[in-house]
């Protein structure tokens, strides 16, 4: 089957001539949901940058749906929906026209816009704040607004950055149901998180960033052996073995 996400030894950064990561190399298959760990200043954030399309890669290329962004570029971002770890709404809009916008820029029809907003509404208990603005909202609530947005168009690919900061045990519960319903239906995931035990429950693979290079790759069971650690190691501890010794 053809990876929905596919990076080849990907190098690049925000100056010319100094990457910041090295020789990236993974792929996501449809249906799986990889997680993204490293050290503050390993790689995480900028290697999500380049998928995103909002940095060139200076090496190799990055393929979703089998497509680079240069081939074509608007198909190339209706592939992915991207929550950020850091929400960001337009103050001048309410909710249910953050959520008209989104649909209009992926082509959603009116009908399953109206369905799916009510459906993601009532999941997230935010019915009531629909036509609000978002300086009225909580940062939490905010929070909830973007994962609305990411999961309201339905794409092959989620790119998550730090999706838990900031959200309710409810949201933190509808998230996670969320990704286990879309991932049962094909639906693909690379999710970047500081919390391992969450990521340890739920995702199929890793890749392992420390100073802007894959420290390992694979499974829980791989990553335990590539770092010499115990068979029943949990994924906190093997990540601290893969990189102690040296800095981010």
């Amino acid at each position: 089957m053809d990876p929905i996400l596919q990076i080849l030894r990907l190098s690049g950064g925000y100056i010319t001539g100094r990457p910041v990561i090295r020789d990236i190399d993974f792929a996501i298959a449809p249906g799986e949901m990889v997680g993204l760990i490293g050290l503050n200043g390993a790689g995480k954030s900028t290697t999500i940058k380049h998928i995103l399309g909002l940095l060139r890669p200076q090496q190799g290329e990055i393929r979703v749906g089998g497509i680079t962004v240069r081939d074509d570029a608007g198909r190339y971002r209706r592939s992915f929906a991207y929550v950020p770890e850091s929400p960001e709404l337009y103050e001048e809009l309410t909710i249910r026209e953050h959520l008209r916008l989104s649909a209009m820029a992926y082509g959603l029809e009116r009908e399953p816009f109206e369905l799916r907003t009510e459906t993601l509404a009532r999941q997230f208990d935010m019915r009531e704040k629909l036509d609000a603005f978002p300086q009225t909202l909580s940062k939490g609530m905010r929070q909830k607004v973007m994962i609305m947005n990411a999961f309201l168009v339905e794409p092959p690919l989620y790119v998550i950055d730090e999706p838990f900061l900031g959200l309710d045990p409810l949201g933190i519960r509808s998230l996670l149901d969320l990704m286990v319903e879309r991932k049962r239906r094909g639906a693909s995931f690379l999710i970047s998180s500081h919390i391992l035990s969450t990521l340890a429950a739920y995702c199929d693979r890793y890749v392992v960033l420390k100073r802007g290079e894959i420290a390992a790759k694979g499974s829980l069971d791989d990553l335990r052996r590539i770092a010499g650690a115990d068979p029943e190691a949990s994924l906190d501890d093997t990540f601290y073995a893969l990189v102690k010794g040296g800095g981010s």
